[in-house]
């Protein structure tokens, strides 16, 4: 039966709609028993060795859906996964239908000069970070466009995390301090003059986490570190 199932997915995949394709796997959109449903395809590296190729994707894959069911178990909004075909390397996972990027998010809010919203959602992204890490999960590739907002009847609005590619579990403080670091670099570039926006997300994050000093720690001497580096650059 799952041989079955892989042989089917090329033939699947050419009948979606190819919405993203990066070095390292194309996403795709379609639906898949009846839902509204994005693709990940993990595709082979022509450059490296067959053998090892096969062996690294099917780690990224096993990481990527351990650390999104790791969230999930937790209490983090991230994607429902449906289905898993590690012959392929392909992720079936739920479509956020109706969200939009916390890129976007701010980008329109700071041009209607809503500051308070801002505040708001700075403060919840310090504390679904601090509730990650506390399970152990490191992102690897936090960016405000892989964060989605979706605004539900209540009006209240749920913050999801997506994209785990690059995720992996380690509990080590140096690990998630870098992670931060990633995103305080991503955030600053691609949202200018926020920093004071940014440290509200890392009071957020301090006060949400029992073990937010050592990582808050780590993530000054990671600082120090880039720092130096540009001095010497």
């Amino acid at each position: 039966m799952a041989q079955e199932k892989s042989m089917a997915i090329p033939e699947f995949l050419s009948k979606a709609e190819l919405i993203k394709q990066g070095a390292e796997a194309r996403v795709y959109r379609a639906e898949f028993l009846g839902k509204p449903t994005i693709v990940k395809e993990r595709f082979p590296k022509r450059y490296r060795h067959p053998v090892l190729d096969e062996k690294l994707t099917h780690r990224r894959t096993v990481q990527e859906v351990r650390s999104i069911l790791r969230c999930r178990r937790a209490g983090i909004s991230a994607p429902i996964v449906y289905f898993v075909d590690y012959t392929s390397h392909c992720i079936f996972l739920e479509e956020i239908v109706g969200s939009s990027t916390v890129r976007d998010h701010i980008a329109s809010t700071r041009q209607s000069d809503c500051s308070k919203e801002l505040g708001w959602l700075a403060e919840r992204v310090g504390q679904i970070l601090a509730k990650m890490h506390e399970e152990d999960v490191v992102h690897g590739d936090l960016t405000t466009s892989n964060m989605l907002l979706r605004h539900q009847e209540d009006g209240e609005s749920e913050l999801f995390l997506i994209d785990f590619g690059l995720s992996y579990i380690s509990a080590l403080p140096e690990d998630k301090g870098v992670d931060l670091y990633v995103l305080e670099k991503a955030f600053l570039s691609t949202h200018p003059n926020t920093e004071t926006l940014f440290e509200r997300l890392l009071e957020s994050y301090a006060a949400a986490s029992k073990k937010s000093s050592a990582v808050i720690k780590k993530l000054d001497e990671v600082r120090l570190r880039g720092r130096k580096r540009s001095m010497v650059g």
